[in-house]
């Protein structure tokens, strides 16, 4: 007897128990994550600010333009995020595999206009008077606690979701040149602002493979600023970690960059 209905939703079901299941392996799969380490970078980003945002006293001008200035870098930090994640990972994504990207783009294109009403709340706090700046920086605090949930979400998504999808569909050779791609394409300015908050929030063991990967093929000065940052940044025990993992003494970073 022929089977006849709507199987419709019998097709869509497949299709999530696959998704499901290429989620699950890329939790699992040894493989590169293009996501791993600029995601940890963001949302510690994300966390301090939106709780320097709480504590800020509105009474004290250069704390309040403190903390009105790291929203705007984390902003920015993000819009920039959003951009090359579209020109370069989706990209690659819709390459492969057409519409893949769909509902994540979709997102980015929130945010982005999320970005925009928290950059005018900013500034409307920037310009509130004083007797008034409480209330304004509590109704920014609002803001930008909800945009900060909203993007951890969206990032798990990433991390599972469209790493299945990379995985099945490129190698890690073609994965790691994607992110290369986008590290070039980077101002200056906003590497350093990247460096920031993820050497102090990687592993030990990314912290090193990174610093190994920039001392072998990047200028001098870049090894050293970044180790600056490393020994400005990190506890002892980390900073004692990467100096043993890199082969190198813990002394100062000219003494560090001579010995490499």
């Amino acid at each position: 007897m022929a089977v006849t209905g709507n199987t419709h939703g019998f097709d869509q079901q497949d299709q999530q128990d696959q998704q499901d299941q290429q989620a699950q392996q890329a939790q699992q799969a040894p493989r590169f994550d293009i996501y791993a380490r600029i995601h940890k970078a963001l949302r510690a980003f994300m966390a301090d600010t939106l709780l320097r945002v709480g504590r800020t006293d509105t009474d004290d001008e250069a704390e309040l333009r403190g903390s009105l200035s790291q929203v705007r870098d984390l902003l920015s930090a993000c819009e920039q995020h959003l951009h090359k994640e579209n020109d370069y990972v989706h990209a690659a994504m819709e390459a492969r595999v057409p519409g893949s990207t769909t509902r994540i783009a979709h997102e980015h294109e929130a945010h982005m206009a999320e970005i925009r009403a928290l950059l005018a709340q900013t500034d409307r706090v920037a310009a509130t008077v004083p007797a008034a700046r409480a209330n304004a920086i509590r109704e920014l605090y609002r803001q930008l606690s909800l945009f900060v949930a909203e993007n951890y979400e969206h990032m798990h998504f990433e991390e599972t979701r469209h790493n299945a999808v990379l995985w099945a569909s490129h190698t890690d050779a073609e994965l790691l040149d994607v992110e290369n791609r986008i590290v070039a394409s980077l101002p200056q300015e906003t590497v350093g602002v990247i460096a920031r908050w993820m050497l102090p929030n990687v592993t030990p063991a990314e912290r090193a493979l990174m610093l190994a990967g920039i001392r072998d093929h990047a200028p001098a000065e870049a090894f050293t600023g970044l180790l600056d940052v490393c020994r400005t940044l990190l506890p002892m025990p980390d900073w004692m970690k990467l100096t043993r993992a890199l082969g190198l003494p813990a002394g100062p970073t000219q003494a560090i960059w001579a010995a490499g």
